[in-house]
């Protein structure tokens, strides 16, 4: 039986991904080596602009809805005067370097980056915060020059926002199986997620 092979897209401004995320843990610490999850670039703010901390501040008070749902992660509403995150690709880059040196580095870097946004409110799009959190990650100091100065991990994290385009995907989280066109949008509840996994496992869908 080979394992079921997930592809999701999300971006870590995205405050459902962050539920989704969560829940997706969640199932792969229940499924082991019978699910595999590979995340992929969603751009929903893929260029700088400037914004207003305090209709930032008004906005973030929405994470209360996904706060709220069951098997939710902590949310906090911000209360920091660091940000607000100016756009979605620097945390997407250094997501991808991590990812360059290994699966435990990715995993290590990946949910601290969102932890990082949606509970402690720093802002992931500040180089001096990532070059923190690299850090925090247990990760080679040296090798955090790649996210800014490998024209790959740019090239790669535009691809996979256009690829999720050509797929018709309009919104994150979009999760897909590996391979093939079907994929399901927004953050799904945990159960939906588990008795869908289960049954690409057990061989009852076809894909």
């Amino acid at each position: 039986m080979r394992p079921v092979r997930l592809e999701v897209w999300s971006d870590y401004l995205c405050p459902w991904c962050h539920l989704a995320d969560h829940r997706l843990a969640m199932l792969k610490e229940e499924f082991g080596d019978d699910l595999e999850l590979e995340f992929k670039s969603y751009l929903l703010r893929p260029r700088p602009e400037e914004r207003e901390l305090e209709k930032f501040m008004r906005y973030t008070q929405s994470w209360m809805r996904p706060a709220g749902e069951p098997d939710a992660p902590t949310f906090r509403v911000w209360e920091t005067t660091e940000g607000p995150p100016s756009h979605s690709v620097p945390a997407h880059l250094v997501a991808k370097a991590a990812a360059a040196i290994g699966a435990e580095a990715f995993e290590a870097l990946h949910r601290r980056l969102l932890k990082a946004y949606f509970e402690d409110n720093r802002d992931i799009s500040a180089l001096e915060t990532l070059q923190a959190i690299w850090a925090e990650a247990g990760l080679d100091p040296d090798a955090f020059a790649a996210a800014s100065n490998e024209p790959e991990l740019a090239e790669e994290t535009v691809s996979q926002h256009n690829e999720a385009i050509e797929l018709g995907i309009t919104g994150v989280p979009s999760v897909r199986v590996a391979g093939t066109s079907a994929f399901i949008s927004g953050a799904q509840p945990t159960e939906t997620y588990r008795r869908w996994i289960e049954r690409l496992r057990d061989g009852v869908l076809d894909t």
